[in-house]
């Protein structure tokens, strides 16, 4: 072969060579974030037993969420003001909110006797757990009640007692 063709044929083999064609492609891709408002709880009645007389044996008083206020044992419930605790929510309307009542007793304490009654199996409206619903208008009520153990008149003698607990508000 005569070398100016072989010149012209290198040429053209690296010609080819050096123009290696790719496949490419590129998007404008998007991402989004959304902040929802946070829960915020509010106590609108403080849980209240009422008054009543232990007697000689004591019992139980339940209280309901709806209200009705029964009691066992020798228990004489007295007149007055008695009602369940309500507190109010407000967050991102119609996300589902997670409940959670005590989950074991609590003590109420008379300050000046140093004697205690024991507050025990906590129900509430809407019921507590998960798949609570907060309203269109972003709120959500709850009613929340329990049962109040009382001992007899030297176990729990006449004053006031006063106790706390928590209950918990997240979103599902």
């Amino acid at each position: 072969m005569n070398k100016p063709l072989i010149y012209t044929l290198l040429l053209m083999i690296s010609s080819f060579a050096g123009n290696t064609a790719y496949a490419q492609a590129s998007v404008t891709a998007h991402a989004t974030a959304e902040v929802i408002l946070a829960l915020t709880a509010t106590e609108g009645a403080t849980l209240n037993f009422g008054k009543f007389s232990p007697e000689n044996e004591g019992g139980e008083i339940k209280l309901n969420p709806d209200g009705d206020r029964t009691s066992t044992g020798k228990l004489i419930l007295g007149g007055g003001s008695y009602n369940p605790a309500s507190f109010y929510l407000t967050g991102q309307p119609e996300f589902s909110v997670n409940i959670k009542l005590p989950s074991i007793p609590i003590l109420l304490t008379n300050s000046e006797k140093g004697k205690t009654m024991e507050i025990k199996n906590w129900e509430s409206i809407p019921p507590a757990g998960g798949g609570v619903k907060i309203q269109s208008s972003g709120d959500l009520s709850l009613s929340v009640g329990a049962t109040l153990k009382v001992g007899n008149m030297n176990d729990n003698p006449v004053g006031k007692y006063i106790g706390t607990y928590s209950i918990t508000f997240g979103y599902d």
